[in-house]
């Protein structure tokens, strides 16, 4: 490598260093004011302040005078918990039916799967909430988990069909020889080879379903069924007064866990989607 390609190479990560910092600056600037007490948050809005405090992480924790934010935690790790195992086994079974089984209308239902994720979610909003009023499912946690076991999340259907077409199927050929039935293919044969797939839906309910704040507003109503979004809303004081203090706190606290599943499984995102649409 000579002294021109080494110089090129540093140049751009350098560039990619600077850039990527800056990027970030939103996110080190909230860190960075929640260990600013309230009154210098806005009067001295750099990274720097001449005072700091960990007053706003006690403060924001204790948010409500009976419910501390750690059951706002609890309840968003059950949720996104609940839709992860649901997402990982209703998903995978329709797109194993999709991309392996032989059945009446197959395309039609196919196309029907995708039409779904081009329809906006405002336009089945009432009628859902009709039903789960209906069922007596509203201020719980049924409407943000039970869909998710009706594999509701076409994107992911989609995904793992154009994963499972990549796998041979001549290993589907070898197990029905052994004696294998479409269960035992599926549980033996396509499941321990979709794993990348299989991590990187597991990632992405994880991370949508955290981070959801319209559903979780729409159908939770009372603090102790709250979440971390719904949490962190009751920061915000539609009189003006604020406690941005506890807020950004609160924020820096609840980025750990999304940020955490992200860089440990990042990997298995890239292999996850790169490997997908091998075979059309």
């Amino acid at each position: 490598m000579d002294q021109s390609t080494k110089t090129s190479r540093l140049l751009t990560h350098i560039f990619i260093i600077i850039f990527g910092l800056f990027m970030l600056y939103p996110v080190i600037w909230m860190i960075s004011a929640s260990f600013k007490p309230e009154t210098l948050i806005f009067s001295s809005p750099g990274l720097f302040s001449k005072e700091w405090t960990i007053d706003n992480y006690f403060t924001g924790w204790n948010v409500v005078r009976n419910t501390t934010f750690g059951q706002f935690f609890q309840n968003s790790f059950l949720i996104s918990t609940i839709a992860v195992i649901a997402n990982i086994i209703t998903c995978s079974m329709a797109a194993y039916a999709f991309a392996r089984l032989k059945f009446p209308l197959k395309k039609l239902w196919f196309a029907c799967m995708l039409m779904t994720i081009m329809l906006p979610a405002h336009a089945t909003l009432i009628p859902q909430y009709t039903i789960f009023h209906n069922l007596g499912w509203v201020n719980t946690i049924l409407p943000l988990t039970v869909p998710k076991l009706l594999a509701t999340d076409a994107f992911f259907i989609f995904l793992m069909v154009q994963f499972f077409r990549g796998i041979p199927r001549e290993l589907d050929e070898s197990a029905i020889m052994d004696g294998c039935g479409i269960f035992q293919i599926y549980t033996r044969i396509i499941m321990p080879l979709a794993v990348p797939v299989l991590i990187t839906t597991a990632i992405f309910t994880f991370i949508w379903t955290w981070d959801d704040f319209f559903s979780q507003i729409l159908y939770l109503n009372t603090v102790e069924h709250f979440t971390v979004p719904l949490g962190l809303r009751l920061f915000l004081d539609s009189q003006g007064e604020s406690s941005w203090g506890s807020v950004f706190a609160m924020s820096v606290l609840s980025l750990i866990p999304i940020t955490t599943v992200f860089f440990i499984f990042q990997r298995y995102i890239v292999d996850g989607i790169a490997t997908t649409g091998i075979k059309g």
